[in-house]
């Protein structure tokens, strides 16, 4: 992998003071590696150059960190080449994340490289349509999509897969007014508990994560 991959991830994980350590910068680096030589047969990412795959695939990813520091399980619908769950499983290790993609070559993908990379992911090829049972999908205690839809289809499909008490987060690439995510959010039985407005260090680019809450008493979807 070249050099200026890991230099721009190392810069932008100390600019946002994310928990990474040495051993998952190694997987990440690696992980990229991956990535990009099944790409060449492979269609999963049109992002290529090193530098900006590490910034707005990798540190972007990175970003769910903090969000997520007390839960044990992550549900990463839409996930396609893994990410963010791969990437995030690369810095928690004792993570379990499952990575969802109706597409069959991503999920495959997110199988060989969680052998390689040593790491609790598990690919399940699915269309989520929040019958997670039918669909052999866990609930889990943090449900994250990043990008995949809008926050009032997102908080209405996601809602489905959390565990009671759960966590989910709306990766978005521009905030949201409060008001709005709160009104989303109790129509579905979840409570919001904040909008994390950040910039990529380098591109400046404007990201937002959404976190609402399920409530423990709000009974399963079915």
């Amino acid at each position: 992998m070249d050099q200026a991959f890991e230099d721009v991830l190392r810069s932008g994980i100390a600019a946002l003071s994310l928990p990474v350590d040495d051993v998952a910068v190694a997987k990440l680096v690696r992980y990229a590696e991956l990535l990009l030589t099944w790409n060449r047969k492979v269609n999963l990412t049109a992002i290529t150059e090193p530098s900006e795959m590490a910034e707005k695939h990798f540190v972007d990813s990175l970003v769910l960190l903090p969000a997520i520091a007390g839960c044990k399980t992550l549900l990463d619908l839409g996930s396609g080449a893994g990410l963010p769950g791969m990437a995030v499983a690369c810095a928690r290790r004792d993570l379990e994340v499952t990575c969802c993609d109706s597409i069959g070559k991503k999920v495959a993908f997110v199988k060989a490289a969680a052998v390689d990379l040593d790491v609790k992911v598990r690919g399940v090829q699915a269309r989520a349509g929040g019958k997670p049972e039918k669909e052999g999908l866990p609930r889990a205690e943090a449900v994250v999509s990043r990008a995949l839809m809008e926050p009032e289809r997102w908080a209405a499909l996601g809602s489905s897969y959390l565990e009671p008490g759960g966590l989910l987060l709306g990766m978005l690439g521009k905030g949201v007014d409060r008001k709005v995510l709160e009104s989303i959010g109790s129509e579905h039985g979840l409570t919001l508990l904040g909008v994390d407005q950040f910039e990529l260090p380098f591109t400046r680019s404007s990201r937002a994560v959404v976190r609402w809450r399920r409530e423990a008493d709000v009974p399963r979807g079915t």
